[in-house]
């Protein structure tokens, strides 16, 4: 700006420096000429040719000063002109450049009070490091705190489960030592035990003697009963006797004496919904199956669990127990496996994996085969040592939920969620009775029924809360029951003939006698 501003004044001064020259040099011509002009004046007469034409050139001369001294003024009138812009658009630059220092002066404010800000913010993000470290070098103590608990926790198990062995051990060896008594005492008693053999099975009672009942066709209800809150999914009797278990989605186990319908005993420390139940032999041990993905086993007398047996990833649905020995005990869950168990030692001794959810599960007479109800809908008998498929049969069209064996062990009674009810020769796996009726329909997966004591009957219950008999030899129902207000997920029948429980969703129970 400063360097246009001298441009302007340097020709502003040879403008002028041009006219000076100019108004000499005018001056001198006129000064020059006077003689001329002086000469002229003179008559003609005086006068040549020659300096008429000096003076005619001279005449033309000064005619082209005045021109030049025209253009000249008008140049100057320019130069002023295009001067007085040079001159605001001067001053404009000097606004501008001094709006530029106010800027300038601000931004630097500005950029002291951020440098300002980054200082604290610098000072804070020091201190939030620190502290970081600090919560790190706290986490590292902790998670090397943890790491020993959890190996301490490791060795403890271990000798719990040492310690547990050994309890077992010498349980076992006093459950030898008292079998070794009681065959003496056998051997040196007088009275002889009465048999009877039903298809080759024997049948025995809570005192010892063997005995066979017929079972009768239930008409009436004798009790209605409010057992559980949300449904009641699994019933059975105890061996021998009319004592109901039931378990629901409360997750209590209860304990019901049938002929007066009054609860005897409940059970506690189940984790989630009992979905399966049941008994050994000797009725004193229960076993629950969870949707906790767990099984728990209760001492009857105590009411105290013995056993929480885990391994499962999924919500445990059926579990059974030997019929020759009450230790072993077998358990299906969602997580596509079947768990055989050893209640002695209280762990699992065989897993077997198949590709289909497996819904019920029972064991063999025999004790060494596991017969299991799949959502594909088929039946598969298992090995229970080497977990072998020995045989699979196509049993409905839609899932398996239920399974019962007959008392004398030739028959397997399957039930489908396509509403059909299927008879089994346990020996060649074919049907030989499929029982079915317009308005029975399987309630859900689980939905179970059963076989009568003596293996002529068969019960089953419908989404309409209604329960069908049906007799094994005719095929045909002989008994339509109709007492539940929801549908009927599970039916059993006691080992004595009678009577004949049932439960649904709303967790009631009906005795049937």
């Amino acid at each position: 700006m400063l360097k246009m501003l001298n441009e302007e004044e340097v020709a502003i001064a040879a403008i002028k420096q041009a006219l000076k020259a100019l108004r000499q040099r005018h001056l001198a011509e006129e000064g020059a000429h006077a003689p001329a002009i002086t000469a002229i004046a003179r008559p003609l007469i005086y006068q040549g040719s020659e300096w008429k034409d000096k003076a005619e050139k001279l005449e033309l001369e000064l005619q082209q000063c005045y021109k030049a001294q025209s253009r000249l003024s008008e140049q100057l009138v320019v130069e002023v002109a295009e001067g007085r812009t040079a001159k605001a658009l001067i001053q404009e630059k000097e606004t501008a450049v001094a709006n530029l220092e106010k800027e300038v002066t601000q931004l630097s404010d500005e950029l002291s009070e951020f440098k300002k800000n980054l200082d604290e913010k610098s000072k804070g993000v020091e201190l939030l490091t620190s502290e970081n470290q600090e919560l790190k070098r706290q986490l590292d103590e902790m998670t090397m705190k943890a790491k020993n608990a959890e190996a301490e926790n490791k060795m403890l198990i271990d000798r719990w489960m040492l310690q547990k062995m050994q309890d077992a051990e010498r349980l076992n060896e006093a459950n030898s030592l008292y079998e070794d008594m009681l065959e003496q005492l056998k051997s040196s008693s007088i009275q002889q035990i009465a048999r009877q053999q039903v298809d080759g099975v024997v049948r025995q009672c809570e005192e010892g003697a063997e005995f066979y009942v017929e079972s009768t066709v239930p008409t009436t209800c004798n009790n209605r009963i409010h057992a559980h809150d949300g449904g009641c999914a699994s019933i059975l009797f105890e061996y021998n006797s009319s004592k109901l278990i039931t378990g629901g989605q409360d997750r209590s186990i209860k304990m019901w004496d049938t002929s007066t319908g009054s609860l005897s005993h409940t059970l506690y420390g189940c984790l989630g919904s009992v979905l399966d139940l049941t008994i050994t032999n000797d009725n004193k041990t229960v076993i629950a199956a969870s949707s906790s993905n767990n099984l728990y086993v209760w001492d009857v007398s105590s009411g105290r669990i013995r056993h929480t047996l885990t391994g499962h990833t999924d919500k445990v649905c059926a579990v059974d127990v030997s019929k020759v020995s009450n230790r072993h005990v077998v358990s299906a869950a969602y997580d596509r496996t079947i768990k055989a168990w050893d209640l002695q030692k209280g762990y699992c001794t065989n897993t077997i994996i198949f590709p289909s959810n497996c819904n019920a599960v029972c064991f063999s007479m025999d004790g060494r085969t596991i017969c299991s109800g799949h959502v594909d809908g088929n039946l598969r008998l298992w090995d229970i040592q080497t977990g072998k498929l020995l045989s699979e049969v196509a049993a409905h069209s839609l899932a398996v939920t239920s399974i019962s064996l007959s008392q004398n062990g030739n028959t397997i009674l399957t039930s489908g969620r396509d509403n059909v009810h299927n008879l089994f020769d346990m020996r060649t796996l074919e049907v030989y009775g499929t029982l079915r009726a317009s308005g029975n329909r399987v309630a859900s997966n689980w939905s179970r029924s059963c076989i009568s004591a003596d293996d002529n009957y068969v019960a089953a219950g419908s989404a309409d809360g209604s329960v069908h008999i049906w007799s094994i030899q005719k095929g045909d129902i002989v008994s339509t029951l109709k007492e539940h207000g929801s549908s009927v997920l599970c039916c059993a029948w006691s080992g004595l003939g009678k009577p004949l429980a049932t439960s649904d969703k709303n967790g009631v129970i009906c005795t049937w006698i």
